[in-house]
Parts: structure tokens; C-alpha cells; sequence
């Protein structure tokens, strides 16, 4: 009758296994003593499961509980913070022994460390464990629309022999297919395995590959222990025997705490890049974008907005992620330095963020006038919906840099030449509805990301050929449009019929990219 209850919580803290799925007998489950009350995931009337014990449930239990609309993780996820802080408290310990061996610090004032540390170790946990189960809800929020790209995760875990569907309880292809048919998702319990099997996968790509030896990266190394800590024992953390294992664990956290379970995979499909590099083109992203401080500033708006408005404003910033990392992947410097690349983007950003407002068009005004409205009716505050209704813009400042090194201008004028360009040819309207297809399978999707790249690679040669032709005149690619005459009012004309008469398609897409890249 418990197990039964129509209830805000139900909370597992103790030992046993009461709810199993449909499909599986009281054998299967092994716990003989609560054989007589255990009941399966679709009879449990809880709003909300909680596993504070192992095993509360089966993961056949928790699947089906959540495909009732049950909301619920999985004991792994829910008692996660407990393993994070036993290993924090390992890897001190194995951090504070050279200083005990040498004597430098007696075990009774390292015990006493430890204790003065305790709060901060417990706010480390808990935010990265923040991280975590905001992850999963992003990931669910997404729905069926990530379906494909999590089926194309399982098959690329299967084919390294990482992963075995059954023992999992994770969906088929056949079963995949039937939820995308159904317009149903992957449930959290299920979202939960595929994000461990992520990270645990990017940890070890991580740790065999030159990485965690990059000098930008000792930040991460220091923001795993307590402030505290640092300041007096910096050099035997970064003497830590564990040091690269620990830099692969906080990076391999934060990119697919950010980024979802398939972010590696999928933009190792759409870039042929190695998993590091995704890993440091996201580290390019997220340092030269800041975008740290601006998760903060959604963070702070726990319980004072709604929850799924706030899930947006987050989706917003990984819809840039996910941008800008590939754009990092096919087109930065991935020899320089990544403090190198991310003081570029910064310096790159603060010359163009004060003139984008006057150099983009007035549609594209419009387009993030009508988002900060709608970003500021959830309730956020101005300066932060600001911010996010212009990142879509942003998100262009580095291919507006290459534009002017290639063209050899200055950043502001290759920045007029770019948008002059996007107005001229109607881009930014092209890459709004290109935005809203909804592809039909994976390789569609690989398609519709390629057809895009192409569109915005013409746009910057078209815009070179105008600054490299006409490089004192204030309006070079008005100039270069009169010189290309019928040609290019002809390829206007076929661009407009294609994109603007009926519905875009990924073909059509892909004919008028050709078209833009014909005229390069």
C-alpha cells in the first residue's frame, strides 16, 4: 500500500529491491524477503522516485515507471555525490603525502585540513552533481529529436565492445525506431546509463592521448580540490601522481555534462576529428565564449522562474556549444596553444560585441528583438536575456575573424562585408528555416550540417572576394554585386525560388549552398 501511494516522493534509503518491471519475476530480481510486496514500475502512483539505497528498483522497474510518466534517475545517479566525495577525499589524501613523508605537515594538522575542507569538498560534489542531473533533464527535454543521435552513440559503444544493450536494459534499433514513430524519447534511467558510458568513454580516449598535458589545463587540475588546498599545497597537486587522470575526469564531466551523451560522437561524424580534439575545441568554446559565468547566471535562477523555461535558456548556450565547437573543429588552429585560441576568441569578441547591434540587418534586429522578448516574459533578467537573444549572432564572431585574416582587413570592416553579404543573399532567413527542418534519419541530419557549412563558407568567400577586390571602399560588396551583374542577380533569384517557395528541405538546401559556393 506504500509502494502504492499517490505521493509527491517516494524514497528508497534502506536495503531491498520493491518495484520490478513487467516482464521480469521475483526469481530475476533475487530478493527473496520482499518477494510479497514488491510491485511492478507502471503500479507505482509516486510523482517522484528517489534512490538514496542500491537497487531500490530494477532498471526494468524505473524504465517503466518513467514511460508512465514517472519521474525518476537511477540509484547511480542519485547516490552519485557519495562515490565523487569518497574519490575527492582519496585523491587529497594521495596529493597531501609527499608533504607528510617530507614532514612538512603532521598527520593530526592534515586531519585538521581535511575537516576545515569539508564544506568546500561537499559544494565541489554538489555542483558537479548539479551538472549531472541537469544533463539528464536537458537530454529528456530534447526528446525524440536526439533519438537518432543516441542510437548512432550505441552503435559506435557496440562496435568498440563497450556496450551490450541487454545486460543495459537500453532499446534496440528496432525499439529506437518504434519510440521515433511514437514521437517518445529515451527515459531518464535509460539517458542515465548512456551518459556514464560517455564519460567513461571520453576518460579513457582522454588519458591516452596528449591532452591532459596541455599547460591551459592546469586549471582544471586545481579546481578539483578545495581553494583551500591550493593555496598551500599547489605543487603537490601539481606533482599528483593522478594529476592526467584527473584533468580527463573534470573535462570528461564538463563536455558531456554540457554537451549530452552523443556529443563526441556526433561531432566526430559531422568534423572526422579524434575525441580530444572535440574535447578541445569545446575547451576553446567554452573558455573564449565565458561561457562558465553565463551558466552561473541561469543557475542562480533556480525555483524564481519555470523549470522548463529555464531549461531553454540553458538548450540556448548548447545550441552554441554545439555551433561553435565544430566550427573550432573544421577551422581552427588546432596546432596552437588552446590559451592561444581561447585569448583570440576573446579579443575577437570584445572588439566586434559592442558594433554588432549597427552592423547586422535589420531582419536579424528583428529576429533578436522577438527572442529577448520571449526570453524575458520567463522572468530572467534583462542583461541575461540579452545576452542569450544575441548568441546566435555571436556564435559568428570567429568565422568573422578568419574572414578578416584571410582578407587581410580590419575586423570591423570584414564584420560589415560579412552581414552585407548575409543581407544581400538572405542568409540569415536560409539558416533560421534550416534551423526548424527536422531530418528524417541520422545521415539526413550529417546532410543538413554539411549543406549549412557550405552556405556559410560561401558567405565568407563571397565576402573575401569583395574585400580583397574593393579594399578602400566603405561598401565593398555592394560594389562587388553591381560588378557580378546578371550572374548574380540570377543566383538571388534561383536561391529565393528555392528557399522561400514552399518548405525547405535538406535538398533544396543543398542545391542553393552549391548555388552560393558556384558564385565563389
Amino acid at each position: 500500500a506504500i509502494l502504492k501511494a499517490p505521493v509527491d516522493l517516494l524514497w528508497f534509503g534502506g536495503i531491498g529491491t520493491y518495484v520490478r518491471g513487467a516482464g521480469e519475476t521475483n526469481a530475476d530480481v533475487g530478493d527473496r524477503a520482499n518477494d510479497a510486496i514488491r510491485i511492478t514500475g507502471a503500479e507505482v502512483r509516486a510523482k517522484v522516485v528517489g534512490e538514496g539505497a542500491n537497487l531500490g528498483m530494477t532498471q526494468r522497474g524505473r524504465i517503466e515507471y518513467a514511460l508512465a510518466g514517472g519521474r525518476c534517475n537511477s540509484d547511480a545517479i542519485d547516490n552519485s555525490a557519495g562515490v565523487n566525495s569518497s574519490d575527492v577525499e582519496v585523491n587529497i589524501k594521495i596529493a597531501l603525502a609527499p608533504a607528510m613523508r617530507k614532514g612538512s605537515l603532521t598527520r593530526d594538522a592534515r586531519n585538521k585540513l581535511l575537516s576545515q575542507m569539508t564544506d568546500e569538498v561537499a559544494a565541489l560534489v554538489l555542483a558537479n552533481n548539479y551538472e549531472q542531473t541537469l544533463a539528464l533533464s536537458l537530454a529528456r527535454a530534447r526528446g525524440a529529436a536526439d533519438l537518432a543521435h543516441l542510437e548512432r552513440f550505441m552503435q559506435a559503444l557496440e562496435v568498440r565492445g563497450l556496450l551490450d544493450r541487454t545486460v543495459e536494459s537500453l532499446p534496440s534499433t528496432g525499439a529506437v525506431a518504434d519510440r521515433a514513430a511514437r514521437g517518445e524519447g529515451l527515459t531518464r534511467p535509460e539517458l542515465g546509463v548512456l551518459l556514464a558510458y560517455a564519460k567513461l568513454a571520453l576518460f579513457d580516449d582522454l588519458v591516452s592521448g596528449p591532452l591532459p598535458d596541455e599547460p591551459y589545463l592546469e586549471a582544471d587540475l586545481f579546481s578539483y580540490f578545495p581553494a583551500k588546498m591550493a593555496k598551500k599545497f599547489g605543487e603537490e597537486i601539481r606533482a599528483h601522481p593522478l594529476r592526467r587522470e584527473i584533468i580527463a575526469t573534470v573535462l570528461a564531466n564538463d563536455v558531456i555534462n554540457r554537451g549530452g551523451p552523443s556529443f563526441i560522437t556526433r561531432l566526430q561524424d559531422l568534423s572526422g576529428r579524434t575525441a580530444s580534439d572535440v574535447v578541445a575545441a569545446y575547451v576553446v568554446v567554452s573558455e573564449g565564449f565565458e561561457l562558465p559565468a553565463l551558466f552561473r547566471q541561469i543557475d542562480v535562477l533556480d525555483n524564481s522562474i519555470d523549470g522548463t523555461a529555464q531549461l531553454e535558456l540553458y538548450q540556448a548556450v548548447g545550441r552554441l556549444i554545439h555551433a561553435a565547437t565544430l566550427w573550432q573543429l573544421r577551422h581552427g588552429d588546432a596546432a596552437a596553444p588552446l590559451a592561444e585560441r581561447i585569448a583570440a576568441l576573446r579579443s575577437a569578441r570584445k572588439t566586434l560585441q559592442p558594433h554588432l547591434a549597427a552592423k547586422v540587418p535589420a531582419q536579424t534586429v528583428e529576429f533578436v528583438d522577438q527572442k529577448l522578448r520571449e526570453i524575458a516574459e520567463t522572468g530572467g533578467p534583462e542583461e541575461l536575456a540579452t545576452r542569450l537573444a544575441w548568441l546566435p549572432i555571436e556564435e559568428l564572431i570567429p568565422d568573422i575573424a578568419l574572414l578578416a585574416a584571410q582578407a587581410k582587413a580590419e575586423l570591423r570592416a570584414a564584420a560589415r562585408a560579412f552581414f552585407a553579404v548575409t543581407e544581400e543573399f538572405r542568409i540569415g532567413r536560409i539558416n533560421e528555416a534550416a534551423r526548424a527542418i527536422q531530418p528524417a534519419d541520422y545521415y539526413d541530419g550529417l546532410a543538413l550540417a554539411r549543406a549549412i557549412e557550405t552556405m556559410n563558407s560561401a558567405r565568407r568567400g563571397l565576402a573575401r572576394a569583395a574585400l580583397v577586390a574593393y579594399p578602400k571602399d566603405r561598401e565593398p560588396v555592394t560594389k562587388w554585386v553591381e560588378a557580378g551583374g546578371e550572374r548574380v542577380a540570377r543566383t538571388r533569384e534561383q536561391l529565393q525560388a528555392l528557399t522561400e517557395a514552399g518548405e525547405l528541405t535538406v535538398s533544396r538546401l543543398t542545391v542553393a549552398s552549391g548555388l552560393m559556393a558556384d558564385l565563389g
